[in-house]
C-alpha cells in the first residue's frame, strides 16, 4: 500500500500534465532551461499563426518544441537556433521579423497607398474647381443671362 499510493500519485500527475500540454524536459543546466522557454516564446506557431511555440497544442509546434530542445541539448546558440528556423520556415517563424524591403512595403505601403490617393484626390478636385472659376461672361452676355433669370424676353 504505501509503494502504490505514491505511483498512483506520480501517474495522476502524469496524466495532468498531459493534459494540460506540458511537456517535461530534462536539461543539464536551468540556463539551458530558461534558453528553450524564451526561445518557444518567441518563435510563432505556423500553424495557428497567433500563437508562440510555448502556447501552441499543434503538432508541428510539438515538432519545433522538439527540435529546439535537442538543439539546445547539442550546444547550439540561440542565434544558430533562430538562423535554422529562419532557413526553414522563414521570416515568418519570427514574431519580430526583421525590417527588409518586403516588411518595409507591408507594414508603410498601405499609409503610402493612402496618402497618395488622398493628393491625387485633392489635385483632382482643385484642377476641377479651377475650370469652373475661370468662366467669364461679356457685357452682353451678361445681360442677356439676367434677363432670361428674371424672365424677360431677350432679342436676338
Amino acid at each position: 500500500m504505501k509503494r502504490t499510493l505514491p505511483a498512483l500519485l506520480l501517474l495522476s500527475f502524469s496524466l495532468v500534465a498531459i493534459a494540460a500540454g506540458v511537456e517535461p524536459r530534462a536539461f543539464d543546466r536551468p540556463e539551458q532551461e530558461a534558453r528553450y522557454r524564451a526561445l518557444i516564446a518567441e518563435l510563432r506557431c505556423l500553424v495557428c499563426q497567433n500563437q508562440n511555440l510555448a502556447e501552441s497544442d499543434a503538432e508541428l509546434a510539438r515538432d519545433l518544441r522538439d527540435q529546439t530542445y535537442e538543439m539546445i541539448r547539442a550546444g547550439r546558440s540561440d542565434d544558430e537556433i533562430v538562423e535554422f528556423m529562419v532557413g526553414r520556415y522563414g521570416d515568418f517563424v519570427l514574431y519580430r521579423p526583421p525590417v527588409t524591403v518586403t516588411t518595409a512595403l507591408l507594414w508603410f505601403g498601405p499609409a503610402v497607398l493612402v496618402t497618395l490617393g488622398a493628393v491625387l484626390a485633392l489635385l483632382y478636385v482643385r484642377r476641377r474647381a479651377g475650370r469652373t472659376t475661370g468662366a467669364t461672361l461679356s457685357e452682353d452676355e451678361e445681360k442677356k443671362a439676367r434677363a432670361l433669370l428674371s424672365g424677360k424676353a431677350v432679342d436676338p
